[in-house]
């Protein structure tokens, strides 16, 4: 069914971890924890979550980016798109140093920054720090392991070190604020700088070798458990960030990169990280794409390629351009379409050649044409979300599991979408509000005149409008209008879109009377079943889909939700899950989930 992989460049890969159908789980690190975590989840937690893996019949766990992220806590806007970050170490089990003298202090950190609350506090990544420079300061001596981790990784560890030691001289600033000499990395500077701030910089340096060698580990024991790690490598990095300080030439930092105005972000978005100067990287070999590559697969047995349309080619918006509009006005580099087959090609055929790693691309949004026909060739997966697995602008409904992509990762939900039970809850037969009113403004139709006569404005959240149920067909639709379908063709897209996409999906599951409002553990059932037995080699979902199967209240509130794309919020990023790892291995739910992979044939 898959052999088809074995004659493509990812053959090797292929070759590696087997042409199989498999399952996972998606979390991020911040969400889990256990009875030993100090505020956050650790590094060691991923050996009960792969326990857990094991125990529900999956092969594979999905992490969110675990890159350093400062104190901003956006892990797609990192700080480093090499370096760990050094919240997610477990203190005591610290490599090559007796803690056993801190062992009151990390009692009164885990007392300070209990885990287990709804919400990450993210002071603990403070916290953290001080005790860990208390740590390093006791520590007698360095390690050959510790040489031998700096030399293998000169590319970039040096730079990542001095930058954050400079950061924190100068209160956090971004580099673009820094003192000139500094900000231009005159050579002199930085060698001044260096010799002033050498044990500054080594504590840099040795916690990003800790973090290594405790990621090594738990990959390790995964490995034991038959369970892959499958790592996200952010598309983009931050602008202040150790990459674009120390290689300002590989960036166009006269650009911000986005996303164009779709369905659900009719602005678009502006992401504020830079893009590429790819014509500069190419000119050294691509050094800083395979650099990457090779750290990573210290830790991962394959990774998502974040974005991955972003390679062929990328939104970008002049920083000129007023903040509130958002997207809307930008262009695509490379601008001639005729280069972006070639362009994209070129970048993952080098990913591809320069990594043991398996590469998944997640490929949403706008996606060129180009895209599925160069992935299929390279034999890299692309993704395929269920609730936008459709027929459309024909029937509108839903596919068929045969015929989904066999190169694809299946799924229910993503990290940036509402979780399966949020979606039925709060989005499935619904039209963006803010779209829908940009596009009655552009016809001059009176939006709030409109509103109320279209939708339920009482089953109405979130910015989504619900249809009512009356407007059954166009005709009714241009009436309200007042308008003829030729010159209201967007707002007719929209409304066939997702006008009866809760009854299409209803009957897509094979479910019984008509929609329920709120989604059922029967429901979730029946949506995950039909993710697992596409054709895709492999499905992954949250965990808070895989937990909708049980009586997990939290699963449908719509502050769980990882992120919200677009906004800045505290509640992006932070959301926590409402047991230990210690009780999700004792779940009765467990053997449900393992019921759904073994039927699937994927357990």
């Amino acid at each position: 069914m898959y052999e088809h992989f074995l004659s493509s460049l990812a053959k090797k890969q292929w070759e590696r971890i087997g042409l199989k159908r498999r399952s996972g789980v998606v979390t991020g690190l911040f969400s889990l924890y256990s009875g030993d975590s100090a505020g956050i989840g650790e590094l060691p937690d991923l050996d009960l979550l792969a326990d857990w893996c094991a125990r529900a019949g999956m092969s594979i766990m999905q992490l969110l980016p675990m890159n350093d992220v400062g104190f901003d806590f956006r892990p797609y806007d990192a700080q480093s798109t090499f370096a760990l970050d050094p919240m997610y170490l477990a203190l005591d089990r610290l490599a090559g140093v007796d803690t056993a003298p801190f062992r009151k202090d990390l009692n009164a950190l885990r007392k300070r920054f209990p885990a287990g609350k709804k919400r990450v506090d993210y002071r603990i990544k403070g916290a953290k720090l001080e005790l860990l420079w208390k740590i390093f300061k006791n520590a007698a001596g360095q390690p050959p392991e510790f040489d031998r981790y700096l030399e293998d990784n000169k590319f970039w560890i040096e730079d990542y070190a001095v930058f954050k030691v400079i950061k924190d001289c100068c209160a956090q600033k971004d580099w673009e604020a820094w003192e000139p000499k500094l900000k231009a990395r005159d050579e002199d500077a930085i060698r001044f700088f260096v010799r002033d701030n050498t044990e500054n910089i080594l504590f840099h340096q040795w916690m990003q070798w800790q973090l290594y060698e405790q990621f090594r580990a738990a990959k390790a024991y995964a490995a034991k458990k038959g369970v892959l790690i499958m790592g996200d490598l952010p598309f983009l990095v931050s602008r202040d960030s150790a990459d674009v300080w120390s290689h300002q030439g590989y960036f166009k930092l006269n650009l911000s990169s986005g996303a164009p105005p779709d369905m659900y972000f009719s602005l678009g978005q502006r992401w504020g990280m830079p893009v590429y100067n790819w014509g500069n990287i190419a000119h050294h070999k691509y050094d800083y794409l395979t650099e990457k590559l090779r750290y990573a697969q210290n830790f991962y047995d394959l990774y998502r390629i974040d974005h991955v349309v972003g390679i062929f080619r990328v939104w970008t918006i002049a920083l000129s351009e007023p903040l509130e509009n958002a997207g809307l006005h930008g262009v695509f580099d490379p601008k001639d379409e005729k280069l972006w087959e070639e362009h994209g090609r070129t970048l993952l055929s080098i990913m591809v050649k320069n990594t043991a790693m398996l590469p998944c691309a997640e490929d949403l949004g706008v996606v060129p044409a180009c895209s599925n026909k160069v992935l299929e060739e390279l034999g890299i997966p692309g993704i395929e979300v269920q609730r936008w697995s459709r027929d459309w602008g024909k029937t509108y409904d839903f596919r068929k599991p045969e015929d989904y992509r066999k190169g694809a990762v299946a799924t229910v939900a993503t990290h940036d979408s509402t979780s399966l039970v949020m979606w039925w809850k709060f989005d499935a037969g619904t039209a963006d509000a803010h779209l829908f009113k940009r596009k009655c403004e552009e016809k001059r139709v009176g939006f709030e005149h409109v509103r109320g006569r279209l939708f339920d404005l009482k089953k109405s959240h979130h910015g989504r409008l619900r249809w009512k149920e009356e407007i059954t067909d166009v005709h009714t639709l241009l009436g309200i209008l007042n308008l003829p379908e030729d010159q209201a063709r967007d707002l007719v897209n929209l409304y066939k879109e997702s006008y009866g996409e809760k009854e299409r999906f209803w009957k897509y599951l094979g479910m019984e009377g008509r929609p329920g409002e709120e989604a059922s553990p029967e429901f979730v059932r029946r949506a995950l079943e039909k993710v697992c037995a596409t054709a895709s080699i492999f499905t992954t979902q949250l965990l808070q889909d895989w937990f909708s199967l049980d009586d997990f209240p939290e699963c449908g509130d719509w502050d769980f939700r990882i992120n919200v794309p677009g906004t800045l919020s505290d509640k992006n990023w932070s959301v926590v899950m409402p047991l230990p790892l210690e009780k999700m291995l004792k779940l009765p739910v467990n053997k449900a989930i393992k019921s759904i992979n073994k039927k699937a044939g994927r357990a």
